[in-house]
């Protein structure tokens, strides 16, 4: 078994604003944007907007949640970690989706942590009590947080399955195009460490997988910048879990499967 491999991520220390304080703009967040407009303007006062860096840590394995947030572009992971500090990936969040969502009892998991992995200027977060407030009205807000954690958990149990059941070019693969979805860019910076480390597998058998799907024109890959050269392709090499994991998402705000 390949050793995993550890990295030092960093808590987040910049400065918050009050979206409130901000001039008016579309709402990143897909499930804030898909809120009546009432309820957005209720909201959105109790909504902080802070820049995200790559390795920044939303929580901490163990730690009490202080804050929901609802990125508003960007790419996150939820990871479980282990006692040697190496992590690996059960679901990302981006636009789409909530980071912190599944923690009721108000604590992670001894084994769970969210870490930034893409730079976004604007995510909104909220506080626990502000969160825990606007559920108990049981409204719209109730309803696609609702929603979005029933989709979370089959994601998450399609991944567990995923990485029992497929090969690693499927599951590459179908990481890639999760992350392209998630940034919404065909082309970004990563490296093959990372990915490794995200799928659980060795470094050389990822260099090895990426080069395949390199050669057959599926993707590029110079100098820690990826780019996806034909996703048709490259969604026909991954399993169903992409599409299955898609489809999930999609149908929390309505978007066409």
């Amino acid at each position: 078994m390949a050793k995993r491999r550890s990295i030092k991520p960093r808590p987040i220390q910049r400065a918050a604003r009050s979206a409130a304080c901000l001039p008016p703009a579309p709402i990143g967040n897909l499930l804030l944007s898909s809120l009546p407009l009432e309820d957005q303007q209720r909201i959105f006062p109790l909504l902080e907007v802070t820049p995200l860096a790559v390795k920044d840590l939303l929580h901490k394995p163990g730690e009490r949640i202080e804050h929901i947030y609802f990125p508003g572009d960007g790419f996150c992971s939820i990871v479980t970690v282990f006692e040697d500090g190496g992590m690996v990936e059960v679901a990302s969040v981006g636009r789409e989706g909530i980071i912190g969502v599944t923690c009721e009892a108000g604590w992670l998991p001894l084994s769970s942590a969210a870490m930034v992995h893409a730079n976004t200027d604007v995510c909104y977060r909220m506080s626990i009590a502000a969160f825990r407030r606007e559920m108990d009205r049981r409204g719209a807000f109730h309803g696609v947080v609702t929603r979005y954690t029933q989709a979370l958990m089959g994601v998450i149990m399609q991944s567990t399955a995923c990485n029992a059941a497929h090969s690693i070019e499927q599951r590459l693969a179908r990481w890639l195009l999760l992350a392209r979805d998630r940034l919404g860019a065909d082309q970004f910076p990563i490296t093959q460490e990372f990915v490794a480390m995200m799928l659980g597998a060795s470094r050389s058998t990822v260099t090895v997988v990426a080069g395949m799907l390199q050669k057959s024109g599926l993707i590029t890959y110079r100098r820690g910048r990826l780019a996806i050269i034909d996703s048709r392709k490259l969604e026909a090499t991954s399993c169903e879990c992409y599409r299955t994991s898609t489809n999930l998402l999609r149908a929390v705000t309505g978007e066409p499967t």
